[in-house]
């Protein structure tokens, strides 16, 4: 989304303000001040259509070189942390068609982002959605969906399952301009069966979010299977540290703290929001997209497949000219060290040892990984740090890989991650995205998204 000020215009003002030339309760929109009512919300709370909030962009990749300069990859590849930083402003557009001026409405949370197709050519693509769930209280679903640009006559026409590449949900979240509480917004109002489906998908995610809070490790220890597991974990780490055994680490193996890689950048005004003091969410993502994809490259030595990314929370924002610290760690994989776990058959090390092929890998074979990045921000004037965000993607990388937990922490770790691969394989209900229906989409008649697909990147 676009800015509405010139940064050093923003900065001025606020200056200004800190020097209390401006008058108190008033806030600057544009070129005009504005004056706020405090404890209102968005403009006509009555309930709103669901179409009404729809919205397209195209992006003429493939009749646009110039453009294309910006998402295309050293390897002839689209750049996805280009797509992602696009769909969150997207994600911004639609909440402001829904909700009106009045609010400030950030990104709260990434609900889902998947791929139902691989996108194995350069082509013109169109970044549509519309506001998909709300109740009336501050939050809203905004569902997104990235497919081929449809031939001349047939834009208004249902998409069809091939053109279409990626689907994802962004939560948004209005608030008060100054007071920067939450506010009520306009419910929305589904018509007909497909809009209905979408309402009654939104309703299910929320339910399901309100269901899960609590329940991490945080505030739930480990259950009996876990504990064994752990123990198990453990028992081989020892193998592996003790002189006088003979097992070695296999060369598939990683340690998890010798996976971890890090990034520290300063929080520069140009990728600001709209409100020009804080950076916006899909900076983030691609930031923390970038990061993973990096450690899962690292590792397998081979260009990973993104598959998608899990639910996805920002917990603080991030000021502009703060210090933003992104940690990349392998924090699962679908082969696992022990047996047991269920998730792919388990050789033992000498067999694994004879799989190998040129350059190490293991012959005719595929990991999924899991990636984990969490991000904290660093106050320079204060030395204040604070968590933004935890990131969870998912890639398929060539041979064969496994992790190794030794701390307790990282066996926490590790727990997480195996919970979250677990519940994307269909071990919930019903809402597994990498084997048929992923659900993530923007109604049956336009998706159907089918099989696990891949795009390229980077």
């Amino acid at each position: 989304m676009r800015t509405r000020v010139p940064f050093i215009e923003a900065w001025r003002r606020e200056e200004e303000k800190r020097a209390g030339r401006e008058g108190e309760g008033e806030m600057e929109k544009g070129g005009e001040i504005q004056k706020v009512v405090k404890g209102g919300g968005g403009e006509g709370l009555e309930t709103k259509r669901m179409r009404d909030s729809f919205h397209r962009v195209i992006l003429p990749l493939a009749s646009d070189p110039w453009l294309l300069d910006n998402y295309i990859t050293a390897s002839g590849h689209i750049r996805l942390g280009a797509i992602f930083m696009d769909l969150d402003a997207l994600a911004g557009v639609i909440s402001y068609k829904h909700t009106g001026d009045r609010v400030m409405t950030v990104t709260a949370a990434v609900d889902r982002i998947t791929l139902s197709r691989p996108l194995l050519e350069i082509c013109d693509l169109e970044l549509s959605g519309q506001v998909t769930f709300a109740t009336g209280r501050s939050s809203m679903e905004v569902s997104l969906q990235v497919c081929k640009v449809p031939s001349a006559g047939q834009e208004n026409q249902p998409r069809r399952k091939e053109d279409v590449f990626m689907e994802c949900a962004f939560t948004m979240v209005s608030l008060d301009p100054v007071t920067k509480k939450a506010v009520r917004i306009a419910g929305v109002r589904p018509e007909g069966e497909v809009e209905e489906a979408w309402f009654e998908r939104g309703r299910k995610s929320y339910d399901k979010k309100k269901r899960e809070m609590g329940r991490g490790l945080r505030s739930m220890e480990p259950d009996d299977e876990e504990s064994d597991l752990i123990h198990r974990l453990w028992l081989k780490t020892l193998d592996y540290h003790d002189p006088n055994t003979p097992s070695l680490l296999p060369k598939t193996c990683t340690r998890m703290a010798n996976s971890t890689i890090q990034s520290v950048q300063i929080m520069q005004p140009q990728y600001r929001n709209r409100h020009n003091f804080m950076i916006f969410g899909g900076f983030l993502l691609k930031s923390t997209f970038e990061l993973a994809f990096t450690c899962a490259s690292a590792i397998s030595h081979s260009r990973p497949i993104f598959l998608g990314l899990d639910p996805s929370t920002f917990e603080n924002p991030v000021p502009v000219g703060s210090v933003l610290y992104v940690s990349a760690t392998l924090a699962y994989g679908d082969r696992p060290l022990v047996s047991g776990e269920g998730d792919a058959d388990t050789e033992t090390d000498m067999d694994i040892e004879s799989n190998y092929g040129e350059g190490g890998k293991v012959k005719g074979k595929k990991t999924r990984v899991q990636i984990r990045v969490d991000t904290k921000v660093k106050n320079v004037e204060h030395g204040e740090t604070k968590p933004t965000g935890q990131f969870n993607y998912t890639f398929e990388v060539e041979g064969e890989v496994q992790v190794l937990p030794e701390s307790y922490r990282e066996f926490m770790v590790y727990l997480d991650a195996r919970r979250r691969s677990r519940g994307r394989v269909g071990e919930g209900e019903g809402e597994g995205v990498q084997g048929g229906n992923a659900n993530g989409g923007l109604g049956k008649d336009v998706l159907g998204a089918g099989g696990d697909g891949g795009l390229k990147v980077l």
